[in-house]
């Protein structure tokens, strides 16, 4: 039993690391980032294709942000500010494009579920769009 103590708190440290606000910072950093996996992986397979859903470029941009905290605060490590400080471009980028492209969506005429843009007929009713 006294190893198994030891293995998870030993020397003021739990699991071997010296807790503190910012390796806290860090760490949930890293959580958010590495949920946007689930995140995917959980739509490909309700939709049986490759998806990436708009949470999956916000999870990014918020995990992006909070590591780049945790870089420039914490760490003062140029490795780690350089690798967070210009991901979020393509982050940012993504949620436009995808708001842009949901609000270009229209509501059909004949059965009132959305349709795509430049769509000629629904894909839910059959119906002809105007």
């Amino acid at each position: 039993m006294d190893t198994i103590t030891n293995l998870i708190w030993h020397d003021g440290k739990l699991f071997g690391i010296a807790w503190s606000a910012w390796k806290i910072v860090g760490w949930l950093g890293n959580a958010v980032f590495f949920s946007r996996f689930f995140v995917q992986w959980y739509a490909t397979e309700k939709k049986k294709q490759v998806v990436v859903p708009q949470a999956f470029w916000w999870l990014s941009l918020i995990g992006t942000f909070v590591l780049l905290c945790y870089g420039v605060f914490y760490l003062h490590d140029s490795v780690v500010i350089f690798a967070y400080a210009f991901t979020w471009i393509p982050y940012v980028r993504n949620i436009i494009i995808h708001r842009r492209h949901k609000a270009a969506h229209t509501d059909c005429p004949g059965c009132g579920q959305k349709i795509p843009p430049q769509a000629n007929y629904c894909p839910n009713c059959g119906g002809k769009v105007a």
